[in-house]
């Protein structure tokens, strides 16, 4: 029952009627019995948006594209991590001072971990945007990581996490791929579309790959990896984990994420 006592929560994006995030923590509230509702907006003006926020005591925000990098400038203070990525996708409201946190990173990892092992592996990461910083500074802690982005300067940019930075080229992308064990692309080639950042014949058995897009949930470059034989992991599991990780930020609570799996599911069913 909404009343005076109702917590919001929501998402800011552009665009974001897409999003299954309202469908995922509005049932995760009702099932924990937390007086709240999340809700998205389609955001033009983020430093107003942002604004908002403090003057109507917004108790919190998940942010996507393309303002998790432009936001850090309005927040007052930043996790370690949300810090050094330069990027932020979970904003608690503490008392009106606004704290930036960065999930994905976490998110993918617990996704790959639920598959794969990930410590001393080969990763070859696709993008070095928002998503593409945080999967390369978490991963660069157990895994060795090449990145390859369309924007050699930006790939280079995160060779300070340890990682090695090249340019996305056929013949990079050829090689590397030789090389790695598991496969990640952190670019939005995919969404909504049938294109893939990959060639098929470029892809092996044997190798995990792992595309952070998950609408649709099987993307093109999914579907041709597993007609080659390879272990595919979905973009909803790396949603779900980095919305848990936010939700516990919020609530203190450790949500179920089979419980939010289905649900997304039945959301992304509803869509159709």
């Amino acid at each position: 029952m909404i009343n005076a006592k109702t917590r919001l929560y929501g998402l800011i994006g552009k665009p974001v009627e897409h999003s299954l995030s309202p469908v995922i923590h509005n049932a995760l509230f009702k099932r924990y019995n937390i007086n709240a509702v999340y809700l998205a907006f389609d955001v033009d003006d983020l430093e107003s948006a942002v604004k908002g926020v403090k003057a109507l005591g917004i108790s919190g925000l998940n942010v996507t594209m393309p303002y998790k990098e432009q936001i850090l400038e309005f927040l007052d203070e930043l996790s370690e991590e949300a810090r050094a990525i330069g990027s932020v996708n979970t904003v608690v409201n503490r008392e009106g001072k606004l704290i930036g946190y960065n999930t994905d990173g976490i998110g993918a990892l617990k996704a790959l971990k639920r598959f794969t092992e990930v410590e001393g592996k080969r990763v070859l990461l696709l993008g070095a945007g928002g998503a593409g910083k945080a999967i390369a500074y978490t991963l660069s802690r157990l895994a060795r990581v090449v990145v390859l982005n369309r924007t050699e300067r930006k790939a280079k940019e995160l060779e300070k996490f340890g990682v090695k930075g090249e340019k996305l080229s056929k013949e990079n992308l050829k090689r590397y791929l030789s090389w790695a064990d598991i496969v990640i692309n952190a670019t939005s080639l995919g969404m909504n579309e049938d294109r893939s950042p990959i060639p098929k014949e470029f892809l092996r058995e044997n190798l995990v790959v792992f595309d952070i897009v998950y609408s649709p949930l099987e993307t093109n470059l999914l579907r041709e990896a597993r007609e080659v034989g390879c272990l595919t992991i979905d973009g909803l599991w790396m949603l779900i984990y980095q919305g848990a990780e936010s939700f516990r930020l919020w609530t203190g609570v450790k949500p179920d994420v089979e419980f939010m799996r289905r649900e997304a599911l039945k959301g992304e069913r509803r869509s159709i």
